[in-house]
């Protein structure tokens, strides 16, 4: 992985700082198309307002397919803002934010996606957390053809990160770190090569290897009544914003897409 400076390497762990300076990242070698991929993260710890320290997926092309995780920083002792976020074919707009129910900071916990031809879920501590489903017989695109590397980095997000950008960063707080450890792509297809030649044989080959996985057979096609519960779990308790019932936002019809993907 490339990590950039300032942070530490200490072999199984990377650690990412921010300052008022810079900021800092990495990225995986390579990119991923389908399967089981999740890293353990350890968030910043006391006043994080304003910070943003994220782990996404992201493929390169114009009309780019991502998964985001996004943490928003706070002040200290007020719960950490998870938001998630979905870009099929260059559309996004598609985000959600929940109240985590424990403390990132004083831990690692295991944040992880499960990307299949049918459904995509985000997991927190193996939790399902929010699921998209292949909605492409509505006319909706979805995340396929195109791998995806990893991404995690973290950055002043002062403008917006922290109630809507009225509590900014207190730089004397600084450096703000954030830990990341646990890489594990051991179920994700690996695609060496991406150029335009090869883009679709490698495809093929992920499509193959998903099928004779786990991760490409029931029951992993379809939610379990487990995740169901998870999901309105999540929804009930700790949902603060989603984009699905932001009305006002969508002229009064929720995109086609939120039917499904409310359990």
């Amino acid at each position: 992985m490339n990590v950039k400076y300032p942070g530490r390497d200490t072999g199984s762990t990377v650690q990412l700082g921010l300052t008022n300076r810079t900021g800092s990242g990495f990225r995986s070698k390579y990119p991923y198309l389908y399967g089981h991929l999740s890293m353990k993260v350890k968030l910043v710890g006391n006043n994080s307002a304003g910070t943003v320290t994220s782990y996404y997926m992201a493929s390169v092309y114009k009309k780019w397919c991502e998964l985001d995780f996004e943490f928003l920083g706070n002040v200290s002792g007020q719960p950490y803002i998870l938001q998630t976020n979905v870009f099929a074919l260059g559309e996004g707009n598609r985000e959600q934010r929940i109240f985590l129910w424990f403390d990132p900071t004083a831990d690692f916990h295991d944040y992880g996606i499960l990307w299949n031809q049918n459904l995509i879920l985000f997991l927190v501590d193996n939790r399902v957390i929010r699921v998209f489903h292949n909605s492409k017989d509505l006319g909706i695109p979805y995340l396929e053809y195109q791998p995806m590397y990893i991404y995690s980095s973290i950055w002043n997000g002062e403008s917006w990160a922290t109630r809507g950008g009225r509590v900014k960063t207190d730089w004397s707080q600084q450096p703000f770190l954030a830990s990341y450890t646990a890489f594990n792509v051991s179920n994700a297809c690996v695609v060496k090569s991406v150029t335009n030649s090869t883009r679709w044989s490698s495809s093929h080959n992920c499509y193959r290897q998903l099928y004779r996985s786990p991760y490409g057979r029931a029951p992993n096609l379809n939610l379990t009544q487990t995740q169901i519960d998870d999901l309105r779990w999540i929804q009930k308790g700790f949902v603060i914003y989603d984009y699905c019932t932001d009305l006002k936002r969508f002229k009064g019809v929720a995109p086609p897409e939120c039917a499904r993907n409310w359990p």
